[in-house]
């Protein structure tokens, strides 16, 4: 041991190390290109490039570690060329990323990644190093849009297929949006109750009413449930795309079905009218249809009453057109209020030769 070289000594107390070992060190240095130069208690010092520290392009070694700082890479060369042994960081940490990834995929968890490229058949993303390729299909792209759009921006995705010896990585947005639509419709569907009110948008119109989606759930707006008005058409109150509030009537569970009414329709006007209105009252109606038993008139909004063809007029007619034309105004008289059927009668006739037979200027103007 005494006559032993200072050179042998020292090369005695140096580590050995090799390719493809993983070693730790303190960082001596890093300049200004992101080079970090580390102490291996090597004969030489070892030198991480900056292509070397992260998968993460955007990583500054500068902002993440100071000298002094021990840091875990393996070794590339014993000799860089420049008597340095070659490290790399990110091929260390990639062992440690398999891990944590493989844990993250078995447990089923979400990733938040950036889209580094695109192709005709999907987006690629990146995690720490690990290629994931999320298909069109399963990407949840919008029509209106295209994937180069995606290029640079986080998308969040489950990974649904992992071949570790293929290298193949299969991602999915799609499966998280339908996640998240099945749980509320479930949230739905055991929340729901007759008279509960929503808002929803209408989706499309129809002759006979609208549909309208109210958190992803369809529901049917039928024209009686929309006006009391029998004339009107459901393009005559809403538009594709409108937001409105709508108010459960019916629903059935186990076949997903909704029937809707408009927050809008307002009272019955049935109950207004017989309210208001008593049998010998005179009103101001205007004629809605001619049918050969007589005349259809409108006494007010969502309020229908018939003229028979036998209280028309004193003299005897054959068809109602002889007297009466749809949209003409005229004063009739309530001789009959039936409440449980709904249905009013009225004479035109009984006001023949008095002062009520014409139309007074201004009255009962909402007809």
């Amino acid at each position: 041991m005494e006559n032993m070289s200072f050179e042998e000594l020292l090369n005695q107390t140096l580590k050995e190390i090799k390719v493809g070992q993983t070693v730790t060190g303190n960082i001596v240095n890093i300049n200004s290109q992101g080079e970090i130069f580390v102490d291996l208690g090597y004969k030489a010092d070892g030198i991480i490039p900056r292509t070397e520290f992260s998968y993460n392009e955007e990583d500054d070694p500068a902002k993440l570690y100071k000298v002094g700082d021990r840091i875990t890479a393996d070794v590339i060369k014993l000799n860089d060329g420049l008597g340095n042994v070659l490290l790399s960081a990110k091929k260390a940490n990639s062992k440690i990323v398999k891990q944590e990834f493989e844990s993250k995929v078995k447990n089923n968890c979400t990733f938040t990644e950036k889209v580094t490229s695109v192709n005709d058949n999907g987006l690629i993303v990146d995690y720490r190093g690990i290629r994931i390729f999320i298909p069109l299909s399963l990407s949840a792209i919008p029509r209106d849009r295209k994937p180069e759009d995606y290029k640079g921006k986080e998308v969040t995705f489950r990974v649904i297929e992992h071949d570790e010896q293929y290298r193949k990585v299969i991602g999915s947005i799609r499966i998280l949006i339908d996640e998240e639509r099945q749980a509320k419709e479930s949230e739905f569907w055991n929340n729901v109750e007759v008279g509960k009110m929503y808002k929803g948008i209408v989706t499309s119109l129809s002759s006979y009413g609208a549909f309208v989606d109210i958190d992803g759930i369809q529901g049917l707006l039928h024209i009686s449930g929309m006006t009391w008005e029998r004339d009107k058409k459901p393009s005559d109150i809403l538009q594709v795309g409108q937001e409105i509030k709508v108010k459960i009537q019916e629903f059935d569970k186990e076949n997903k079905r909704l029937k809707l009414e408009y927050d809008k329709k307002g009272e019955n006007p049935w109950d207004i009218f017989v309210q208001k209105h008593n049998v010998n009252d005179i009103l101001t109606v205007k004629v809605t249809n001619l049918m050969p038993f007589g005349a259809f008139v409108k006494i007010d909004k969502g309020v229908e009453g018939l003229v028979h063809i036998s209280q028309i007029s004193e003299k005897r007619i054959a068809k109602p057109d002889e007297i009466l034309k749809v949209g003409q105004k005229v004063n009739a008289k309530i001789i009959n209020i039936d409440t449980e059927n709904k249905k009013v009668e009225l004479s035109i006739r009984e006001l023949e030769g008095t002062s009520n037979e014409f139309i007074e200027e201004g009255e009962n103007q909402n007809v």
